[in-house]
């Protein structure tokens, strides 16, 4: 059958009424010349406005896909730090478990249909494509959402890293869901932030590990950002110092990755030294001089690089500091102390306590020296030396225990039959003069920790090197509320304890500070 050409027009309006209508060519008449129709566009009305269309879309794509940066999840560990990227599946983030696992140990999976094996180690887990529970060493374990297989790949949620990797890997594992970062074991990194005792312009960052972060600086603010550092959050998220200059500094976190921003008023620098464990915000004028090698930003100006900061072994003049407080984590070095469970020791968590306690005390404006802040082997004696020639206000030892619930705080159980001799004071009662005083700071502790309804009690001990030191000293032992030790591990747990102690010990402040 032959067309006319009236014919043809007409049912080529019927049968492609989209691509029938006009493409506005006027309005980018170069996207038009592009694609070489030129001044023949009109002999191609439709394949015209099928590339246009096509190329509309394809920009449009680009320009979303653009907006919404790729989601990844940061992987803490002794053996490694790593960041894996998560994938969107029914509206929740989903990880690669294996990839999760292989910088941990010797890890291998297998795919047979719509079920997936994965040894880790001695440990075996077996999981079904579509199911909600997988069976850990043969154990039932709640996924919280579909499993899925893709190119013998096995895709968890990532809220289920919490529970599931216990089971693999024996140990605590802390899940920072919201903001896609993972610890695994006693890992953390903490940070204190103070003035300096000279210049209220200087605010100095002291870190418990060495950190390289980028820094970036818009006006009225400095930014520090923790790519690859398992840099957890102070007590409160939100520090504020009586400074006009820096008044107030605070933490955030997402996308694995954790922020420190500091609000200032002035120009200001960051600088870095004690081998990156230690960074100083300065006015520009002033840390200019000491920070020549340490290739500082000054905030106020517009951002011109966002490399990390490489820290300088050029450390900032020391200015000498009166502790009111020494805290004490026990143990460490070669003596672990209590075993917790299989993977958990007392000087890792009495560490944990300390950086806390330290940051509660220093939040409260009370000055706070953490004698032991690493793995570090240190003896009874030299403890209570340490303590005693810093003058310091009280002494403050930290424990743990499996045993029991809740909080034992100690004073000394002093010997009998031991004086002072002449102007030299007894190393076994030098305790004596201010046991009354740190009887009625082990009260006010005990009083607080009742108010947040934490078990407690109040003894005396013999328990050294209380009956060593000269001024105020309490020991805190900490146990979990209920039987599982692993609560211990727990920042929520943790801070709750050091909170009511710090409170305590601010309200005795006058009391402590007027002892000789």
């Amino acid at each position: 059958m032959r067309w006319t050409d009236e014919e043809r027009r007409q049912r080529r309006n019927v049968r492609a009424p989209f691509l029938a209508r006009p493409f506005p060519e006027k309005a980018c008449p170069e996207l038009v010349e592009g694609w070489g129709f030129g001044k023949h566009a009109e002999r191609f009305p439709r394949l015209r406005d099928i590339f246009l269309r096509i190329t509309t879309l394809a920009l449009i794509s680009t320009l979303l896909s653009a907006a919404a940066p790729e989601k990844h999840l940061s992987v803490y560990s002794v053996a490694a730090n790593y960041s894996l990227p998560l994938v969107q599946r029914e509206g929740r983030d989903y990880v690669g478990l294996l990839e999760v696992l292989e910088p941990l140990g010797k890890v291998s999976a297998k795919s047979d249909g719509a079920r997936w094996r994965l040894r880790y180690n001695n440990v075996e887990g077996d999981f079904q494509a579509g199911k909600t529970h997988a069976r850990i060493q043969g154990r039932d374990s709640d996924l919280g959402a579909k499993f899925f297989v893709e190119n013998n790949r096995g895709l968890v949620p990532v809220a289920s890293l919490s529970a599931l990797l216990p089971r693999f890997l024996g140990g605590p594992v802390t899940l920072h869901e919201d903001s896609s970062r993972l610890f695994i074991g006693s890992v953390a990194t903490h940070f204190t932030a103070s003035l300096s005792g000279e210049n209220a312009t200087r605010l100095v960052f002291n870190f418990t590990a060495p950190v390289n972060p980028m820094i970036a600086t818009e006006p009225g603010k400095l930014r520090m950002t923790f790519s690859r550092e398992p840099l957890v959050a102070p007590a409160s998220p939100t520090l504020t110092f009586g400074s006009k200059a820096i008044p107030s500094a605070s933490y955030s976190e997402s996308n694995g990755t954790a922020v420190v921003t500091v609000n200032s008023t002035i120009a200001v620098i960051a600088s870095f030294s004690n081998e990156g464990r230690t960074v100083t915000i300065s006015p520009s004028s002033v840390a200019a001089a000491a920070a020549q090698n340490a290739t500082p930003l000054v905030s106020g100006t517009p951002v011109v690089s966002e490399q990390p900061a490489a820290a300088a072994n050029n450390a900032a003049p020391q200015v000498f500091r009166r502790y009111f407080a020494v805290v004490d984590a026990s143990h460490g070095g070669d003596d672990h102390g209590e075993t917790l469970s299989a993977s958990l020791l007392e000087k890792d968590i009495t560490v944990a306590l300390a950086r806390s306690l330290r940051q509660e005390l220093e939040s409260r404006g009370i000055t706070t020296l953490v004698l032991r802040d690493s793995d570090a082997n240190l003896s009874l004696d030299q403890r209570a030396i340490f303590a005693n020639a810093d003058h310091a206000a009280i002494y403050i030892a930290l424990h743990a225990a499996s045993n029991g619930h809740g909080v034992r705080v100690y004073t000394s159980l002093l010997p009998f039959g031991d004086d002072d001799r002449g102007p030299f004071r007894s190393w076994t009662v030098a305790q004596h003069a201010s046991l009354p005083l740190s009887r009625s700071a082990a009260s006010a502790i005990a009083a607080e920790l009742q108010k947040r309804q934490i078990p407690v009690r109040a003894l005396g001990a013999p328990l050294r090197p209380l009956n060593n030191v000269t001024g105020a000293a309490i020991a805190v032992e900490v146990a979990p509320q209920g039987s599982d030790v692993s609560q211990l591990t727990a920042p929520d747990y943790q801070q709750l304890i050091t909170s009511a102690v710090a409170t305590a010990i601010a309200a005795t402040h006058d009391q402590l500070g007027a002892a000789p």
